[in-house]
């Protein structure tokens, strides 16, 4: 429980799978957690009721992070709820698997906005929310972003900017004490990946047979290293990719 206690920590895209599982896990090693959602106010809100009733803290706040105003309201609700953040992980994200042909401008803007757009905003506001202590940054990649898949172009796009994001603002915020770490998790089970039809159907197959601890991940495999990036135990790692993928690279 002592690894972060007294600490506060966002977690966007909160309120299900991999991010409801990170957020549990942060309360779990003793921070108070704000669970950020755009539209699913009951998931957000079970998720916060599943930490407090195991004795954490937490809060849920709407908010859309390509949207710089709903950013800057996040933040505040924060720090008038706990006080300022020391961690903040950018688990919000969208993905839209379409063929080269299929792609649109829409589509391309959906997923800019929420997966690389929605970071740099909320990176933005928490180097202005850190104090003299520093903090832990954790974003989101996938492993997509090394080896993208067909039809995956535009997600895996973003997944690369990411990582980009990751090592640039590792570099302008060290001074400061801010780490900036990337989590590129594998294919992890989740609801959103049950409802694009892939558990059950021949591609698990091929999935699991080309991991090598064969097996599909899951929410609670990111959210212990995501722990341990947010922990004094990763105190000297800052811009670094880690995959937590079983192997599959």
């Amino acid at each position: 429980m002592s690894r972060l206690v007294n600490k506060v920590a966002i977690v966007t895209g909160g309120s299900k799978g991999i991010g409801a599982a990170i957020a549990k896990g942060l309360a779990a090693a003793g921070a108070a957690v704000v669970v950020n959602f755009t539209s699913s106010k009951k998931d957000a809100d079970q998720v916060v009721n599943q930490i407090e009733a195991v004795g954490g803290k937490a809060i849920s706040v709407q908010g859309d992070v390509s949207v710089a105003v709903d950013v800057r309201r996040l933040f505040e609700v924060t720090n008038s709820s706990f006080g300022p953040p020391d961690i903040l992980v950018n688990n919000a994200g969208i993905f839209e698997f379409e063929p080269l042909e299929g792609v649109t401008e829409a589509q391309f803007h959906r997923q800019f906005d929420v997966n690389v757009l929605g970071p740099i905003l909320t990176i933005q506001e928490a180097a202005r929310y850190f104090g003299p202590a520093g903090g832990s940054i954790i974003n989101i990649s996938s492993i997509a972003s090394s080896n993208p898949q067909p039809n995956s172009l535009v997600y895996a796009a973003t997944k690369g900017a990411v990582d980009t994001i990751t090592v640039s603002t590792s570099r302008e915020l060290g001074h400061r004490n801010i780490r900036v770490n990337a989590i590129a998790p594998g294919v992890i089970d989740t609801e959103g990946l049950r409802r694009v039809g892939i558990m059950g159907s021949e591609l698990e197959k091929q999935i699991v047979e080309r991991t090598p601890l064969g097996r599909f991940g899951l929410p609670e495999d990111i959210a212990r290293v995501a722990v341990f990036l947010a922990s004094d135990e990763a105190a000297w790692l800052t811009g670094e990719r880690i995959a937590v993928s079983g192997g599959w690279q």
